[in-house]
């Protein structure tokens, strides 16, 4: 039945709908990033190889066969009885000897079988909520690794930038220098920095390959591709609502689960009747006679009690639990919501004010440092480049923040529901 889940699921992804109302905010080194994977394209390939498909596809064959089963009304029964084939006097073997082959049908009352068979569906129904809740956690941690992928190309383009004005401020301080305008200790420090920016920019290479591998891992690849990061400097601000959170549709298919169970309990109140038609052989000669016969259970009520009160109990556990959900997931996309709305007035704000003084007040330093007047040190334009790299650090850590708040978003309201399978995962 499900031969190969992972290629259905793979063909039915479909990519994710473009932003509308965004605010583009690209790094000046960023203007225009060369062609890769984007998150949608990484959703496709995990889909294609996880594991959780497998495990879906499983447990949604075990719930068909309980609902198989539970079609399955009980088995007629065949059987023979041998009396007084031994004793004493009259009774010695074969002298008073009755035989009697029997056949035995029982026929449920009180609605059983149509509830089983509700039950057996309602808890099919949970096993592919399930099942969807469980992909939107893998798809949840592979947009994680995304967005750390491509913070960390981000990082390799602030080294660069540090290490080409660490090198330009190198080649300044050398011609002061030489013109006896600073003393030779300022070459040093200029070369220090030099050294540091390379290490720097090293190790944001090898932060990123490593990040690279992390997120190919979802796929079983390796590092050797490119990550479109124009999404990276994008922020889009969003305002999705907790009501068709998966969580909550899960609970609601566990309380109709807990609400079949109720009327299977209640059809224990109902005793099923047994008929049996058998022929009754006599040891004497070859006589024969028919024989009939059927019961049914007393008390049946009063017995059954105990679980149709326990079914009732939990039934009214899982109404509780969605209504506790739902005021958690609530609270939790609104705290999200906001944080990403604090993050975005941020981001704008270094990307109107922080960056381009920043920007402004580097080249008026350097400015004056090149035309070697003795009013700027080293001091100062090493400090100017400080607060430049600062201000382009902290926005790439706010817009990593944003697009992990975003991530837990989705995965709260269901966003890349879409690109889970309706027959595999849900049917």
């Amino acid at each position: 039945m499900f031969s190969n889940p992972s290629a259905r699921l793979a063909a039915r992804l479909i990519r994710l709908a473009p932003p509308c109302a965004v605010i583009p905010l690209v790094l000046s080194a960023q203007a225009a990033s060369a062609q890769g994977i984007t998150l949608s394209e990484a959703l496709s390939r995990v889909a294609t190889t996880n594991p959780t498909l497998q495990v879906n596809a499983a447990r949604l064959d075990a719930a068909d066969a309980a609902v198989a089963i539970a079609g399955v009304r009980p088995r007629d029964s065949v059987g023979i009885e041998i009396e007084d084939f031994a004793g004493t006097g009259t009774y010695g073997p074969l002298e008073q000897q009755q035989t009697t082959a029997w056949y035995e049908r029982t026929w449920e009352r009180g609605g059983k079988r149509e509830a089983r068979l509700s039950s057996a569906r309602a808890e099919l129904g949970v096993a592919g909520e399930r099942n969807a809740l469980r992909m939107l956690d893998v798809l949840a941690q592979v947009q994680s690794a995304w967005v750390e992928a491509l913070a960390a190309e981000a990082g390799i383009a602030i080294a660069q930038q540090q290490l080409q004005v660490a090198e330009q401020t190198q080649a300044q301080v050398g011609r002061r220098v030489a013109r006896a305008l600073d003393p030779l200790f300022a070459a040093e420090r200029a070369k220090t920095a030099v050294i540091e920016a390379r290490i720097a920019l090293d190790q944001a290479r090898r932060l990123a390959r490593l990040s690279r591998a992390s997120l190919a891992g979802w796929w079983d690849g390796n590092e050797d591709f490119t990550l479109a990061t124009d999404p990276f400097f994008t922020v889009q601000e969003t305002g999705p609502s907790a009501a068709d959170s998966p969580d909550l549709t899960l609970l609601s298919a566990e309380r109709e689960a807990a609400e079949s169970q109720v009327r299977l309990a209640q059809t224990g109140n109902t005793g099923d009747a047994t008929a049996r038609i058998g022929i009754r052989h006599f040891g004497q000669g070859n006589d024969v006679a028919l024989m009939v016969g059927g019961s049914i259970p007393l008390g049946s009520r009063a017995a059954n009690r105990g679980n149709v009160a326990r079914a009732s109990a939990e039934s009214r556990a899982a109404e509780a639990e969605i209504a506790v959900a739902r005021l958690q997931i609530g609270r939790e996309v609104d705290r999200l919501v906001a944080q990403r709305a604090a993050l975005a007035s941020e981001i704008a704000r270094i990307e109107r004010d922080v960056l381009p003084s920043a920007q402004k007040a580097l080249r008026l330093v350097r400015d004056g440092f090149a035309r070697g007047g003795t009013a700027f040190t080293f001091l100062e334009i090493n400090q100017a480049q400080q607060a430049l790299i600062d201000a382009r650090s902290r926005r790439v850590d706010l817009l990593r923040q944003f697009h992990l708040a975003g991530a837990r978003l989705d995965r709260l309201t269901g966003r890349h529901a879409s690109l889970v399978s309706s027959t595999e995962i849900r049917r």
